[in-house]
């Protein structure tokens, strides 16, 4: 069976960190492929602050089009919002009974597992892919679980956040983001 990771993201606007981490999870585990899900609505994120879904598509379509073993997902645009992942899970396995899914999340996401709806499905059912994020330690009753593995992925010290700060200010943002999705955000004029 064909194993995939789903990288679930707002990608609001996707970013060479994540490219970075969608890559490394491709190529150094023995996942067949990665898919970058974009989130229409996280329900532990506002909804005011995210630009249209169609634009967050377009700018992760952009970034991957030359990426070998990695493609994006629209799954959750078709499913009721907010977007839980056990939801996005179950459906996906109806739709691919013969692929087995895997998550890939940060040790941020790790810590707040625990506020995910039936996370403990999620723990048991599924196996998860964790990259380090700077001042998230792996918390300790999940450190050891048989389907957590801690991955040697590079640390990442920028986000979204700082993409749509720096864009607002007015600063560069080349390299922090692929040539294609910048043109992109200056042409649309997204987050000014």
């Amino acid at each position: 069976m064909r194993k995939v990771g789903l990288f679930f993201g707002s990608f609001n606007p996707i970013h060479t960190g994540h490219l970075i981490i969608a890559n490394y999870m491709a190529n150094y585990t023995d996942l067949d492929e990665v898919w970058l899900v974009v989130s229409p609505h996280n329900p532990l994120k506002k909804k005011d602050s995210l630009i249209n879904m169609y634009d967050r598509l377009e700018m992760v379509n952009l970034a991957i089009e030359r990426a070998e073993n990695i493609r994006s997902s629209t799954v959750e645009f078709s499913l009721p919002q907010p977007s839980y992942t056990i939801d996005t899970l179950t459906h996906l396995r109806e739709k691919y009974p013969t692929t087995d899914f895997a998550l890939i999340m940060g040790s941020d996401n790790l810590l707040s597992l625990k506020k995910w709806k039936n996370y403990e499905i999620i723990l048991r059912d599924y196996p998860i892919f964790v990259y380090p994020r700077p001042d998230y330690p792996i918390p300790a009753e999940l450190e050891n679980l048989s389907s957590i593995t801690i991955t040697d992925t590079p640390f990442m010290e920028f986000s979204s956040t700082f993409i749509r700060n720096a864009v607002k200010n007015g600063k560069n943002i080349r390299y922090f983001v692929p040539d294609s999705v910048m043109v992109f955000i200056e042409n649309k004029g997204l987050y000014r």
